[in-house]
């Protein structure tokens, strides 16, 4: 067994996480190797056993680090929203962009892959991997409900309701007929429009814009 230091072992595990990234995106799970993964770092197909368990762990590694990455570009994007109906749309409009240009995100949210696989894996290779960070992609929800001018108040509703809304989005290349002059984004805007109008109720004498924490 080859040994390496504290730093290669760093930089290893960084680069098959990136490789899986990469591979996973183009071929998806199912059709990505292990040894294409490790061809690509340019490592022994047993070498990689010392740092992942199996394809899974790297897979649920890749998928944590875009969860990690996602939660930041949410909580930098919402941070300057001074209500809760901003948030919302900003949230919104923040992870449409992101689930159209990441396939794994769209499989994260919509699919809900890292939870299925974290369930999937044994106590000791649920160990191996990093600890959960603090947050998720909809933790704003949470707070969101507690919110007087809200519609609901089951968090896990208005998650499901996000996730199946994103969903939407992912099929409308499928369902839109050839030579369509529909804009894309003007889908989504509407989309995110309904939504939000959707998710909040006037308070009379109140506009909605208005709402308060």
């Amino acid at each position: 067994m080859t040994r390496f230091s504290d730093e290669d072992r760093e930089r290893i595990r960084g680069e098959l996480i990136e490789a899986g990234r990469e591979m996973f995106t183009r071929h998806g799970f199912d059709r990505t190797r292990i040894k294409d993964v490790t061809e690509a770092v340019e490592i022994g197909t047993s070498t990689f056993y010392q740092f992942f368990d199996s394809k899974e762990t790297l897979y649920v590694a890749v998928l944590k680090q875009e969860r990690d990455r996602l939660i930041e570009r949410v909580d930098a994007a919402v941070a300057n929203a001074e209500t809760p109906r901003e948030e919302v749309r900003t949230m919104l409009e923040t992870l449409f962009d992101e689930v159209r240009s990441d396939p794994l995100i769209s499989r994260m949210i919509v699919e809900n892959e890292l939870q299925t696989l974290l369930e999937q894996l044994s106590e000791s290779e649920r160990e191996s991997l990093t600890a959960e960070p603090e947050g998720e992609p909809l933790g704003y929800v949470d707070r969101w409900v507690q919110v007087a001018s809200f519609r609901f108040d089951d968090p896990d509703l208005v998650r499901d309701a996000i996730a199946s809304l994103i969903f939407t989005t992912r099929s409308q290349e499928l369902l839109r007929e050839p030579g369509t002059a529909t804009d894309p984004a003007r889908v989504d805007q509407a989309l995110i429009d309904t939504m939000v109008d959707g998710l909040f109720v006037d308070r009379v004498g109140e506009p909605a814009d208005g709402d308060a924490e």
